[in-house]
């Protein structure tokens, strides 16, 4: 498949009194089409900063990260999907998923009911009429990622979507995100701090170093597809958790070190 991420020798440095401070330096990384890639690292070594400058909410101080654009150009290059409750309270739950499409100028209809498809998809279509403050944290984040899919974007960028819910929640949503996936094959970087989701849910697990964030390794997550949580219970996610966390474990320790 043709390579729809690319980053090379990628940094972010950020101003401060004592001088420039660097938060990602020399980081490349490629993603192919269609594949689910997720980043994985230990606190502040700048995997939510690589995302949001291929979002483009941050920008580069030197070097390559882009999405490879499509040949349609009405599609957009990419949407977020945060770990806080990023919809409008003052909305539907329709009408938040819609959102992206009525700002693309969708006509009405054709938008609320590509919103509705993707709310049925996500469980939620009897919660079409509700406003967030009437739905729980779990289905609020089923709002978020409907809005994002619904909106076709090239690539589906996620930042530790699932990090505020509690464990139950958190396994019944990997799950949606494992057949919602099996569907369209979207594009998808994921970032996280949990091994265990990282080897759930993809293709390849990127590791990064303690801060500044660089390239640690990478593993190739060869199980089976499709996949659910009783994968979690297989001889070789128990092999590929293990041998992710041996190779991160002294970035973890080097970066709580240089938090004291």
């Amino acid at each position: 498949m043709p390579d729809k991420v690319i980053a090379r020798a990628a940094n972010k440095l950020y101003p401060s009194m004592a001088g420039d401070v660097p938060a990602i330096v020399d980081f490349d990384l490629t993603i192919a089409e269609g594949e689910f890639v997720c980043l994985v690292g230990p606190s502040g070594c700048g995997k939510s900063t690589f995302l949001r400058i291929l979002a483009g909410l941050e920008s580069l101080s030197g070097g390559e990260a882009r999405i490879v654009p499509g040949p349609d150009p009405r599609r957009p290059l990419n949407n977020v999907v945060f770990q806080e409750y990023a919809i409008f309270p003052w909305k539907t739950v329709l009408e938040n998923v819609a959102f992206g499409l009525e700002m693309r100028g969708v006509p009405r209809a054709e938008r609320l009911e590509t919103a509705s498809t993707w709310l049925a998809k996500v469980g939620l279509k009897r919660f079409a009429s509700y406003y967030p403050a009437q739905i729980s944290g779990g289905m609020k984040q089923r709002v978020s990622i409907a809005r994002a899919l619904a909106n076709d974007p090239e690539v589906l960028l996620m930042d530790e979507p699932l990090g505020a819910l509690d464990a139950q929640t958190r396994a019944v949503l990997q799950e949606e995100l494992l057949r919602l996936w099996e569907e369209s094959h979207k594009t998808v970087l994921y970032v996280t701090h949990s091994i265990d989701e990282a080897v759930l849910l993809g293709d390849r697990v990127v590791l990064m170093t303690a801060h500044p964030g660089t390239n640690k390794s990478e593993f190739e997550v060869d199980l089976a597809r499709p996949r659910d949580l009783s994968t979690t219970a297989t001889a070789r996610y128990a092999e590929l958790t293990g041998a992710i966390w041996n190779d991160l474990r002294d970035e973890v320790r080097a970066a709580l070190e240089a938090q004291r």
